[in-house]
């Protein structure tokens, strides 16, 4: 397996720009996402990794060497897509076995390889089934043993999982991270699933209009974004954002929601101008006592949650609770925030003014 690093890679088509100084590094035995919307440039990215198409500027490393004018065939990666590329006139014996005996490879090693991946995918009981037979799920399996027999330095996958329904997608999902972390093996996958990327990703890169939007743990993109983006693109419901007025200056900073201030003890930067208060819906929660108000506009059970739609006097904002609380539609109701948790959006560049990092206790006024 190897690490790879990517170094202000960049991509243009004609005047259109895909992928913009993107630089990261793969550690060796990661778990890695590219995470985006559809046109983020996140699959374009993994081609120029794989050797698919050249960047336009920039340095690809795999294991230390430099790649980035290789041929994918001279990158010793294997390539798993979202439909299959499986070869239908085959069985699965012989889909697994191809890119060993095009190598030339003894027939008894190509038979010990395909018997250790048969038992790693369970597939041993359709080695001999047309490939055309299979069903989706058992189709994906047996192009990831395809890509396993080559025992390459690394997996890159591209939304491997997108063609198959919502309930074989999360068991797919739960199989694919067990099969990696068994191998030990470096694999990077594109999604356009942020609960996909969440669930299975040791790391993640957010991707936006060719550029990265942030960079790090599942647990750090989501409690900390470092954009107002991935705050809304990651998370089922999105991050509240409330709109206010500031004047932050340094050694006096607050902010006004709904008639009350919220005072920073520290200001974080120079700055003037409109922000956007954001707070996850987990993180709201009902306090009589409080002066901010906001009526009941719906209410969706969950099961273990439910989920409260309000407006305010700033907007409307949604609010995750237990089940068993009783809420009625039209009621009246204070809320209050986990201060912890509270994340300030500069309303221009989009850009968090607190993060993990510089993060102050926020505390009513």
């Amino acid at each position: 397996m190897a690490e790879i690093q990517i170094t202000n890679l960049r991509k243009e088509f004609g005047n259109f720009v895909a992928v913009e100084n993107s630089s990261f590094t793969v550690r060796d035995g990661e778990f890695f996402m590219l995470l985006g919307p559809s046109g983020c440039g996140k699959t374009t990215t993994l081609r120029m990794m794989a050797g698919l198409e050249l960047p336009t500027a920039g340095q690809i490393f795999i294991d230390g060497e430099d790649v980035t004018q290789r041929r994918a065939r001279d990158r010793d990666i294997a390539f798993v897509f979202q439909m299959y590329a499986l070869y239908p006139h085959f069985n699965v014996f012989k889909n697994l076995a191809y890119p060993l005996t095009s190598q030339g490879m003894a027939k008894k090693d190509v038979m010990e390889k395909i018997d250790q991946v048969a038992d790693i995918l369970d597939i041993r009981h359709l080695l001999k089934s047309p490939v055309s037979r299979l069903s989706g799920g058992d189709r994906q399996r047996v192009a990831l043993g395809r890509a396993i027999v080559r025992e390459p330095k690394a997996f890159f996958m591209d939304e491997p999982l997108g063609a198959l329904d919502a309930e074989f997608r999360e068991q797919m999902a739960g199989e694919l991270r067990g099969l990696h972390d068994r191998m030990g093996s470096t694999t990077i996958y594109v999604t356009h699933d942020q609960l996909e990327a969440m669930q299975m990703g040791d790391k993640i890169v957010v991707m936006n209009h060719g550029v990265i939007e942030q960079f790090g743990s599942p647990q750090e993109i989501y409690d900390w974004p470092a954009t107002k983006f991935v705050a809304d693109f990651i998370g089922s419901p999105a991050m509240n954002f409330l709109p206010l007025k500031t004047d932050i200056s340094k050694g006096d900073s607050k902010v006004e929601l709904g008639g009350q201030e919220f005072f920073i003890p520290e200001a974080l930067e120079d700055f003037s101008g409109d922000i956007f208060f954001g707070v996850r819906p987990e993180h709201v929660s009902f306090d009589d006592s409080s002066l901010f108000r906001a009526s009941v506009d719906a209410v969706e059970y969950l099961g273990t949650t439910q989920l409260i739609t309000l407006q305010s006097a700033c907007g409307s904002l949604k609010a995750r609770i237990e089940s068993g609380r009783q809420i009625e539609v039209g009621a009246k109701l204070g809320l209050s925030f986990d201060r912890r948790t509270i994340t300030l959006f500069n309303s221009n560049s989009g850009k968090a003014l607190l993060n993990r990092e510089n993060h102050q206790v926020i505390r009513h006024g």
